[in-house]
């Protein structure tokens, strides 16, 4: 490893003073020292070896039982005025949660090694890519941060004697949860990290700093950093049109970004360019690009199956990290929904399991590793360092009457709206009755580092750039009859809907307008070789006046919770919708 970045250099000794490492190991990304972190967790019980021959290049790691999902209660938003974390993040003081950190970090790394890992958000040759550098204690870290980084010498090159780049410390200290936090500075562009080693609380290159830190990166520099899937949709003729997509948790996102199109869809094919997080920025002919900042995939296990996202299996067969599912008897990584239970198994807390146990072999958020390469239907685009041109930008969520399958926004103003209304809600599946709504704005709701409001004045300010702007659309595969059974088949299935929104973007299809927007007109959604026909397509396309009245008692509630700061033009895009709905009342 070589640097001359004296910056870098300097905050790297002020890190080993603090935490008093026995070693310190500047990270080069290569595979020979992904091969030794490997062995050393082998030998010290913190990876475990899978089948090599079923599973070639798979590992295995148990992490804590208090350890195991993000804990947005001790995630905290650390800028000067508390009012620019906003009432969507936990705010702290950031001299008064340096000074407690400081506390915590002093010596926790005596008796182990300090990995300095530099990494690239991006392709390396982007002008569009971000570099951070990561202290961290934990080899486990140092490994996944390989798969889902561009990361090492690589990403060193990049920064150069830049000052320009996001300081990430993170320790694993003792895995106590009265002594976890995980704190972002966006003003200095830090993250701190404490007390956990799992995934996003200690991989900082993914939510800490692809999200929180970036999304105020970019409203400072004039770009997106958002919480969505780029996928690519190639028809017959060989074109391939681009969309992102952003959904709340449980609402199908990495199905979607991995879509393999139904069987009557000859010649059309899915290309997967990123399954979690996009930045996007205009390029000189006035259109938005996004790239990727990933290089991995860490995705949720339980689910995935042949049937629900081949793809996903496909990718997660070799050279990958697995955390908490079950292993088999005969050392194969297992969790619920992948295949017929085996016979017994060690459950993710490391006792014996059988299908008779009572509690889930693997947790419910347990997680593959997985270089996002090895995707079969990873895009060619995928390190395009201009990225890829997007035509719609598409919102979800999972809603049971409310929400029709598909809607499309009036305009850039009307369909930052719909991306700051986006909701999910529970039902209670034995009566079908409907539970909580859950707002979560864009699907950032756990990853805006900063306040809401200002959140939303930036999209209406990315829409006044140019006049290329994507088309914008919501989407709802969730909708339910009323013996609460989903209407839509969903998965491939999208596809059908998919191909409505390409066409809205290139003026092929009609529509009809409702007071929420525009929906499909009668006959332009394909349903060849489906089991819906037009009169329940009408269904999954109807707009009730009397249920969006209790959704805009919620959406105002939702306005209210930001005062003055929320911008006029929500407030005025609410009054729109009222005047709308009212007017289809009383007609």
């Amino acid at each position: 490893m070589t640097t001359k970045n004296k910056a870098l250099e300097s905050w790297v000794d002020e890190v080993a003073a603090l935490t008093k490492p026995d070693t310190i190991q500047w990270c080069d990304g290569s595979q020979e020292e992904y091969d030794k972190l490997i062995q050393l967790m082998l030998g010290n019980g913190l990876m475990e070896e899978l089948d090599q021959q079923k599973w070639p290049g798979c590992y295995y790691h148990r992490s804590s039982p208090t350890d195991v999902a993000r804990v947005e209660h001790l995630t905290f938003i650390c800028s000067k005025d508390k009012d620019v974390a906003g009432p969507n993040n936990n705010w702290e003081d950031p001299a008064k949660m340096k000074e407690k950190l400081t506390g915590l970090f002093d010596g926790c790394m005596k008796g182990r090694t300090m990995y300095v890992v530099p990494y690239c958000m991006g392709p390396v040759g982007s002008p569009y890519s971000k570099v951070g550098v990561e202290i961290t204690d934990s080899p486990y870290v140092t490994v996944n941060m390989k798969i889902m980084t561009r990361m090492g010498q690589q990403a060193l090159d990049k920064l150069g004697d830049s000052t320009d780049f996001v300081k990430g410390l993170h320790s694993t200290g003792e895995l106590d949860p009265d002594r976890r936090y995980i704190c972002h500075f966006p003003e200095t562009r830090e993250i701190w990290s404490f007390g956990s080693g799992y995934g996003g609380n200690a991989l900082l290159g993914k939510k800490c700093h692809a999200l929180r830190i970036a999304s105020a990166q970019a409203r400072d520099e004039g770009w997106m950093a958002e919480h969505m899937l780029i996928l690519g949709l190639e028809n017959p003729q060989g074109e391939v049109k681009y969309v992102t997509a952003a959904f709340p948790s449980a609402c199908g996102k990495t199905n979607l970004a991995m879509l393999i199109p139904p069987a009557h869809y000859k010649g059309w094919k899915a290309w997967c360019v990123g399954d979690d997080i996009a930045w996007m920025r205009y390029g000189e002919d006035g259109r938005l690009y996004a790239i990727n900042p990933e290089a991995g995939f860490f995705g949720v296990a339980p689910g995935t199956s042949e049937k629900t996202n081949k793809n996903a299996l496909e990718s997660l067969k070799t050279n990958s990290i697995f955390t908490n599912t079950a292993v088999t008897e005969d050392n194969q990584p297992w969790w619920e929904g992948l295949s017929p239970p085996p016979a017994k198994a060690t459950d993710w807390k490391g006792n014996p399991w059988t299908p008779d146990s009572t509690e889930k072999a693997a947790h419910p958020n347990s997680r593959f590793t997985a270089p996002a390469g090895q995707c079969p239907v990873a895009s060619p685009e995928m390190e395009n360092p201009q990225g890829v041109p997007i035509d719609a930008i598409i919102f979800g969520g999972r809603r049971a009457k409310t929400a029709p399958l598909v809607f499309e926004a009036f305009d850039w103003d009307h369909g930052v709206y719909v991306g700051a209304m986006a909701a999910s809600e529970t039902t209670a599946a034995a009566t079908g009755a409907v539970g909580v709504v859950r707002r979560d704005p864009m699907a950032m709701k756990p990853f805006c580092g900063y306040n809401f409001a200002d959140y939303f004045a930036h999209w209406l300010a990315m829409g006044k750039k140019s006049e290329k702007t994507p088309k914008i659309f919501h989407v709802n595969w969730f909708r339910q009859d009323d013996q609460g059974k989903f209407i839509w088949p969903g998965f491939g299935e999208n596809m059908r809907v998919l191909e409505w929104i390409l066409k809205r973007c290139a003026d092929e299809a009609d529509a009809v307008e409702t007071p929420i927007g525009h929906v499909p007109a009668p006959g332009t959604i394909d349903l060849e070789g489906i089991d819906i026909d037009e009169p329940t397509l009408e269904r999954l396309l109807g707009v009730d006046p009397e249920a969006w009245q209790g959704e805009l008692q919620g959406q105002k509630e939702f306005l209210q919770e930001y005062g003055d700061r929320m911008p006029a033009e929500m407030w005025k895009q609410f009054e729109q919708l009222e005047a709308r709905l009212t007017a289809v009342s009383a007609s």
